[in-house]
């Protein structure tokens, strides 16, 4: 016993645990491996230490520094993967099962620096405007704000995923300021507390800014408040006792769930057995049986097909199964590893045997040898597929999950009992329907989407390149309603809004400016001798501005325009038709009005500018006919520095400019936001 090792829980920036505890086991043939430690945490400590010392060290950082240094431990974690590949076998995992628990999370992390690069501020206050005028004379408005909650994220995770879990729910709460304790379920948390280990002795994470439990929470729930934030990965049951909590409910903390649930796929019947579409399924299928041991939240456990095809379903699903190979993952033959644990092994197969209670076993019943040395004390399991021609009137196949390599194979007569049959699953994380026709996914998706936190529609050109039902992508949501949690994680920055506090804020459009550190319309401006394309990134001020001279629009230059950019549509170059439009009159292109308005506030020569990269929120407001005379007002809306330097080392961050176009009567005729890259200083 003296040389298994003991697990350590990261406390107030310390390691703690020397005695051994609870025995944890190799789910590959039971030999125990590690133990939990037997020292009980201090949570007030723990608590503490992340108010006190995390919450400040990450506002010393703004977003982009934060996202910076995200894409910084991803890095880090990439270069050392095999040492965690090293232990992720113990789980039972296979290599392809492990990559994406590894890398998937390791590519989280690198997903929401990259996010936060391109969508975050370069502070600590996110504006969600446009701002709102709340008053006729301009004088008074209104906004939103995002700010860091000043609390910390308590993130509980399942046993399946125990890198991929932390990490998808460590990347927006520390984008977000958050300092969280992360708290893996045991059976696996020897693999969390390796990945821990290595963005602890990485130096880049600031003081306090993650904290990990081994073992039990304690009265660590009892210690929040209504500014700190649960989240919770893992069961129905587990999801609604910690939910209950007395605490949690009076201090009125934000507690979010991703709870299992039973996800459905869908035949629809335009498919045969002759078509692409019917060995998508079928594949689909059976990879989210076996991959990861089925012990993914959103594996596949109902298959609804038509009751003309489950012959041909249930025969080619069988085929695949019997093609699959179980043990232990260092034999080069095996494509499905073990469950996590024995404990896991006697919970499933408990639940088999209630799901077989009126039902046919169509794969698994049988003999059943695991390969590998030792694999017999292992928690391996047989891919089992379960049938039941009674869905519709048996409730078990839609209230018992065995998570495992279990599937129950249904029926239905038309497209409203499938989607009845979907329903009673009460709420799931995802569905997939594979189908041919258009008309059926329009008509079957937003039915399914009131049940579903996410479907996916597989059919022969999406199959090319689809990731498949069971993966959660950082980019879109992750989370369902009803049995599945009714929570939200991913989804791109809504993730890190999760675990920001939304205000309203009125005032004038100046002071509104001044706290978002953003332009609003309405604002005081400043404007200067020296041309604002003429200032350095580090010079330029938001609210710098430049007013225009005058052009007034001829007939010549909406007929050059026409000739240049071959647009002769009738409102520019029809006198007749143009009269008898709601204008009218002849008017000038709109992109002609935006080049006019380039030529009006453009420095030409070389400078800090280096180049437009693209028009946000482009308006075309007032018709600009012949004869009318336009000037543009230019100002610097947003900066924002990515910390970048060019191939010479040379800085540069990113500008927004507000442009307003109006005619001579000060009416707005375009209105739009140029974005820049804008040249620093070279540092001497």
């Amino acid at each position: 016993m003296s040389n298994v090792a003991t697990l350590q829980s990261l406390i107030a920036g310390r390691w703690l645990g020397l005695e051994a505890h609870t025995p944890l086991h190799s789910a590959l043939d039971s030999s125990l491996i590690y133990h939990t430690h037997a020292e009980k945490i201090d949570f007030d400590e723990a608590v503490s230490y992340a108010r006190k010392t995390g919450v400040p060290a990450l506002m010393a950082l703004d977003f982009q520094q934060r996202a910076q240094r995200l894409k910084a431990i991803a890095a880090y974690l990439m270069e050392r993967k095999e040492a965690l590949y090293a232990i992720s076998h113990l789980t039972g995992a296979t290599r392809p099962d492990s990559w994406v628990d590894i890398e998937g999370g390791i590519g989280t992390l690198y997903a929401y620096a990259s996010m936060g690069s391109r969508e975050l501020p370069s502070s600590n206050v996110l504006h969600e405007g446009p701002a709102i005028a709340l008053g006729k004379r301009g004088g008074f408005a209104g906004t939103h704000i995002l700010v860091p909650r000043g609390g910390l994220a308590v993130h509980i995770n399942a046993f399946n995923f125990p890198i991929w879990g932390l990490l998808e729910k460590f990347a927006p709460s520390f984008l977000a300021a958050m300092p969280c304790i992360g708290k893996p379920a045991t059976a696996t948390s020897y693999l969390t507390e390796a990945v821990v280990r290595m963005m602890h002795e990485s130096g880049l994470l600031p003081h306090g800014a993650l904290q990990l439990v081994i073992g039990s929470t304690g009265d660590l729930l009892d210690r929040l408040t209504g500014f700190d934030a649960v989240t919770f990965t893992g069961s129905a049951d587990t999801a609604a006792k910690l939910r209950a909590n007395v605490n949690l409910i009076r201090a009125s903390v934000p507690f979010t769930a991703e709870a299992d649930s039973l996800n459905c796929a869908i035949l629809a019947p335009d498919v045969t057995p002759d078509d692409p579409e019917f060995d998508l399924f079928v594949k689909e299928v059976a990879r989210e049986m076996t991959g990861k041991s089925g012990q993914k939240c959103t594996a596949i456990r109902r298959i609804i097909v038509p009751e003309n095809q489950v012959d041909a379903v249930g025969q080619k699903l069988q085929e695949r199964l019997a093609k699959v190979v179980v043990g232990n993952p260092e034999h080069a033959s095996v494509r499905m590893g073990a469950l996590a644990s024995m404990e896991q092994h006697r919970d499933v197969t408990e639940r088999v045997r209630l799901l077989a209670r009126g039902n046919d076993i169509l794969f698994g019943d049988g003999v059943f040898t695991p390969v590998g040395a030792g694999a017999a004390d292992g928690a391996f399991f047989s891919p089992t597929l379960v049938l039941c021609t009674d869905a519709m009137v048996n409730d078990a196949v839609h209230d018992v999950e065995a998570f495992g390599p279990v599937s129950t194979l249904m029926t239905y007569r038309d497209l409203d009992e499938a989607l009845a049959l979907a329903a009673r699953g009460k709420g799931s994380l995802v569905s997939t329907l594979v189908t041919k026709s258009p008309d059926i996914a329009a008509r079957v998706v937003p039915a399914a989407a009131a049940q579903h936190g996410r479907v996916h529609i597989l059919e022969r050109e999406a199959a090319v390149d689809s990731t498949g039902h069971g993966a959660p992508l950082p980019q879109l949501k992750h989370g369902g309603p009803g049995r599945a949690g009714g929570g939200e994680e991913l989804g791109g920055i809504r993730a890190v809004k999760h675990f920001l506090q939304r205000a309203a804020v009125q005032g004038s459009p100046t002071m509104l400016a001044a706290v978002t550190g953003e332009y609003v319309r309405g604002a005081a401006v400043t404007e200067g001798v020296v041309h604002p394309f003429r200032k350095y990134f580090e010079e330029l001020q938001m609210g710098d501005s430049l007013l225009t001279h005058r052009r007034t629009v001829s007939e010549a230059d909406i007929v050059n325009f026409g000739g240049i950019s071959g647009d002769y549509f009738y409102m520019h170059f029809d006198e007749i038709a143009a009269k008898d439009s709601q204008f009218g009159k002849r008017i000038a292109h709109g992109y002609f009005v935006l080049s006019a308005a380039a030529g009006l506030f453009v420095s030409p020569a070389p400078g800090p500018v280096l180049a437009n990269y693209g028009l946000d929120n482009l308006r075309f407001i007032t018709p600009v006919a012949i004869g009318d005379t336009i000037r543009a007002r230019l100002t610097c809306k947003r900066k924002v520095d990515r910390n970048r330097t060019d191939e010479k080392g040379v800085g540069q961050g990113v500008v927004a400019w507000d442009v307003q176009v109006t005619n001579q009567h000060d009416e707005l005729v375009a209105s739009y936001d140029i974005l820049t890259l804008v040249q620093k200083r070279a540092s001497v």
